[in-house]
């Protein structure tokens, strides 16, 4: 199977794509010619790079038969980002891709999307109007797969995220860090458990509908102050840690959520579970495990 996977280079894709190369699927890999490949460098000549910035869409659909289509591109909006560029990123560039997907009759389009609401911040709306877009064009013969994650994180994220910004800051011995209360509730989901649930999604693509939406998390949503609590205890059996966690000093977001938590139920049907506990994802990040 041909698998053409967006943001190859990104947290996520560079994770799928090294997943289906391991399973003898044949991986496009989209970027671009800027982009820092580190997350995949041992894996750059196992697949087909396409610089986005130099090569049509229109011709990389025209050059290869492509089976399914994996879109993780996304601009989350931080540093300032004008709504343009997120637009630019998350909706335009993904509706060029569905567009493409749809024209060529790819059997499957995969979208990566946020359980945000999304009137929360313009991220989550451009997301959702990606989606919208989706369910407009499910009607054809192109299936629409619409993969809702919660909190993501693990080895090799962005080290701007806020759990790799947190240990970061903890390592470093800060001597303050100003945080919310911490009382609103996230469903923090490790990266290795969010592949296999794409592997199953596209070892069962022929049973899905022609529009589906999946809901990916642990399937239990946490305090965000435990779940910190839960790094900074780990990390203190390494190392000494006097930084003192300022709870409650900074407010919360405008229309913040404060209680999201993934309906697993219908992955679970397909046979996927989370197997890394919150414990076992925080040690691997500290102690450098990329399984």
């Amino acid at each position: 199977m041909t698998i053409l996977i967006s943001g190859s280079t990104g947290f996520l894709g560079s994770y799928l794509l090294k997943s289906f190369i391991r399973m003898g699927h044949k991986v496009i890999a989209l970027k671009r010619s800027t982009s820092d490949t580190y997350r995949m460098d041992n894996k750059l000549n196992e697949c087909t790079i396409c610089d986005i910035d130099k090569i049509a869409l229109k011709n990389i659909f025209e050059n290869h038969k492509i089976d399914i289509v994996i879109n993780t591109v996304t601009n989350y909006g931080r540093s300032d980002s004008k709504i343009s560029s997120i637009l630019d990123t998350n909706l335009i560039f993904g509706l060029k891709l569905l567009e493409e997907s749809v024209s060529n009759n790819v059997k499957a389009f995969i979208n990566t999307d946020t359980l945000l609401e999304r009137d929360i911040n313009a991220y989550a709306l451009s997301k959702a109007q990606l989606v919208d877009w989706m369910k407009f064009l499910s009607d054809k013969s192109t299936k629409m797969i619409n993969i809702k994650i919660e909190h993501m994180y693990g080895l090799q994220d962005d080290e701007n995220k806020f759990i790799y910004w947190l240990i970061n800051q903890l390592k470093q011995n800060i001597q303050k860090i100003d945080l919310t209360s911490g009382t609103q509730k996230r469903d923090f989901i490790y990266i290795t458990d969010i592949v296999n649930a794409y592997e199953i999604i596209v070892q069962n693509i022929e049973k899905l509908s022609n529009y589906e939406e999946f809901e990916l998390g642990n399937g239990d949503s946490i305090e965000v102050k435990k779940f910190i609590e839960l790094i900074y205890k780990e990390l203190s059996k390494k190392q000494t840690v006097e930084t003192l966690l300022n709870f409650g000093a900074v407010e919360y977001r405008a229309n913040e959520n404060m209680n999201i938590q993934a309906d697993i139920s219908k992955l679970e049907k397909l046979g996927w579970e989370s197997v890394v506990s919150m414990e076992n994802g925080i040690k691997k990040i500290i102690n450098g495990e990329v399984k």
